[in-house]
């Protein structure tokens, strides 16, 4: 028997196959434990039998030289994860045997076969279980020929007594891998979280997750009355700046940039990246508050430079726009943004544009 980590769906060892070429390392101490435990049982119906040296024989090599022999075959295999599921199947023809060994005491032999069964499940290898039953019944049948079958299905108390620490110290440690696993899952759901929240180049609000504050930020100010403006972001000429100085600088622009469109998110705001050099904050204040962060922001990117590029100068153009009551859609309100961005761009760039409550209405 043993019990082994599943591989953590999605992970890189999953993408990979390595959680299965791995496998013999991360099962070898899971079955000594187990086949140590399952020792315990066999010996002291064994002894209360006066059994003959084969069952002693047998017992041995199941319990204390399997487990290695096992680790040894399967990391000495040229494919080690094959060799480790014949292995597994080998527990299970070891697992039906000890029924047959045990004269078919009850408690030991149904414990022993349903934990083997239950490590093949906890293995997390589709299927394996189902695979390994056949080999545990021609264990049964091939020891069951060498006993005649013979059958004493009563447990005594020191059986059940011997059967115990498998029973607990089994459950625990599937228990614990079991825990670890889903420790692993979370942990690994909780970047996959970040990593979908966060633009990998900026760090700033991913779109999709920008959009989502913003609707709710939009939400609120119809419900609650609450101050809410808009600022689109959009680096001047970029397309020259990556075809005068290359894609490396461009990055480095528009890691600055961002840097300095996450500082204009004031409290309660939302700083994100929509794609390639367009920026977005959504603000919880009023027009005229918005306007001077929107004009501290141009001008902080108007000051950058750039050691790989001296005498680069960088400017952006902002459209502001708050949300108005027929602003219902973040669509809605945004499309009032990017016309103050388009005017911003048709007035010479590297300035701040505010689509005027009047302007709205006429649009």
């Amino acid at each position: 028997m043993s019990t082994t980590t599943p591989p953590v769906p999605g992970g890189a060892d999953d993408r990979r196959g390595g959680h299965l070429r791995s496998l013999p390392r991360r099962t070898y101490r899971f079955r000594i434990l187990g086949m140590g435990l399952a020792a315990l049982p066999l010996v002291v119906v064994l002894d209360a039998r006066d059994a003959s040296w084969p069952y002693w024989a047998w017992a041995g090599f199941a319990c204390l030289v399997w487990p290695h022999l096992a680790f040894v075959v399967a990391i000495r295999s040229r494919d080690p994860k094959l060799a480790e599921l014949r292995n597994f199947l080998f527990d299970s023809l070891l697992a039906g045997s000890y029924a047959a060994v045990l004269h078919f005491n009850v408690l030991p032999s149904v414990l022993l076969m349903s934990m083997a069964t239950a490590d093949k499940v906890n293995a997390g290898i589709r299927g394996l279980w189902l695979r390994s039953l056949p080999a545990m019944g021609a264990g049964l049948v091939g020891a069951g020929l060498f006993t005649g079958f013979a059958f004493s299905p009563e447990t005594t108390m020191p059986v059940v007594l011997a059967c115990l620490p498998i029973l607990v110290i089994h459950s625990l440690a599937v228990s614990l891998s079991s825990y670890q696993l889903v420790r692993k899952v979370q942990c690994q759901n909780l970047q996959l979280e970040a990593l979908n929240r966060t633009d990998a180049l900026t760090a700033l609000d991913s779109r999709a997750y920008w959009q989502a504050q913003a609707e709710h930020q939009l939400h609120r100010r119809h419900a609650k009355g609450h101050d809410a403006t808009l600022l689109l972001v959009d680096v001047d000429r970029f397309k020259d700046i990556n075809d005068r100085h290359g894609h490396a600088l461009g990055d480095d622009v528009l890691r600055e940039v961002g840097q300095h469109v996450r500082r204009a998110a004031l409290p309660g705001g939302h700083a994100g990246r929509l794609g390639g050099d367009e920026f977005a904050v959504a603000l919880p204040v009023g027009a005229a508050e918005a306007a001077t962060v929107a004009e501290q922001l141009r001008q902080d990117v108007a000051g950058l430079q750039f050691p790989k590029a001296p005498g680069l100068q960088v400017s952006i153009s902002i459209g502001l726009a708050t949300a108005a009551d027929h602003d219902t859609e973040l669509a809605e309100w945004m499309e009032t943004a990017d016309r103050a961005l388009y005017e911003a761009k048709r007035e010479g760039r590297n300035r701040v544009a505010v689509l005027t409550s009047a302007a709205k209405k006429g649009a």
